[in-house]
């Protein structure tokens, strides 16, 4: 299955956070970006084992292709 995955960098953690919209509350973060998409993808894989072990089908929705950039002028 394939998230999106949202990596904003806290300045006060001077690291990065995960956040995956598709599945609330399931957030992750590193002090690398390498390290953060390695602890989301731990954090996807507990959250849906939970989901899974409670009874709670997941139900991926239509994949889509996004983008998220930034633009300094």
């Amino acid at each position: 299955m394939r998230f999106q995955v949202v990596f904003t960098y806290d300045p006060e953690y001077k690291g990065y956070v995960a956040d995956v919209p598709e599945l609330p509350g399931c957030m992750s973060q590193g002090k690398t970006l390498d390290k953060a998409i390695e602890n989301i993808k731990d954090a996807i894989k507990g959250y849906l084992y939970v989901e899974k072990k409670h009874g709670r089908s997941f139900e991926p929705k239509e994949e889509k292709s996004a983008f998220v950039g930034e633009v300094t002028v």
